[in-house]
């Protein structure tokens, strides 16, 4: 199956520069592009990628804003956000908002196609550092106990799953971590999210930061 992706930034040349290392890949098609906001919702809605490359600093109309109008949509096309560190403050609301993944724009090309695949796939990119680190601190900085109530539908053994997702691991790296098939994982996985009312692994990932069981054993 071809992925379908829009690259929604302000500058033309980082778009011309996304369209130009998509082009190489086999099962990544570059459907449109947006230079603000605003045109990026119009597009998606208009073209369903199955997923967005989304800049943060627009004009118009800004990343975060733009995600949250995707998200009320009801639209399928997933968000990875394109950040710099100095972003962190905008992408705490972008993870509410149900962003899939985070990029840094310096980021090797490599990590781009990856990102694209593993969101497009249904999951979300949790194992870069950065990524990891804002979750830990958006979610910290709003915790809420009532979300306990959900982490506490888990069985033990999802909770050990969990607490690998949260720490960026694969669903491979579960399996050899816990002695599991890749496909139980999976299994386990899935059965989280669905307690959780998670649309991802990050959504998954928040609810366990938020609730505190991140901090406790």
């Amino acid at each position: 199956m071809t992925i379908r992706v829009l690259v929604a930034d302000d500058q033309e040349m980082v778009r011309v520069g996304f369209r130009m290392i998509l082009s190489g890949e086999d099962d990544i098609e570059v459907v449109g592009d947006a230079g603000d906001g605003r045109e990026a919702v119009e597009q998606v809605l208009r073209l369903t990628p199955e997923v967005v490359l989304m800049d943060i600093r627009m004009p118009v109309m800004d990343g975060l804003a733009a995600t949250t109008r995707i998200r009320d949509s009801g639209s399928a096309t997933r968000v990875v956000i394109l950040t710099t560190f100095d972003d962190d403050a905008y992408v705490y609301d972008a993870l509410a908002a149900g962003a899939s993944a985070f990029l840094l724009k310096d980021a090797p090309a490599a990590h781009l196609v990856e990102a694209i695949r593993t969101v497009a796939a249904g999951q979300a990119m949790l194992a870069p550092t950065v990524t990891r680190r804002l979750i830990e601190q958006f979610a910290r900085r709003r915790r809420d106990p009532r979300q306990d109530e959900l982490v506490a539908r888990l069985s033990e053994r999802e909770h050990d799953v969990l607490r690998l997702m949260a720490d960026g691991l694969s669903n491979g790296e579960i399996a050899g971590a816990l002695f599991l098939s890749e496909a139980t994982v999976k299994t386990h996985v899935g059965r989280i999210l669905a307690k959780l009312g998670a649309r991802d692994r990050v959504q998954a990932v928040i609810t366990a930061f938020r609730s505190g069981f991140m901090d406790r054993g």
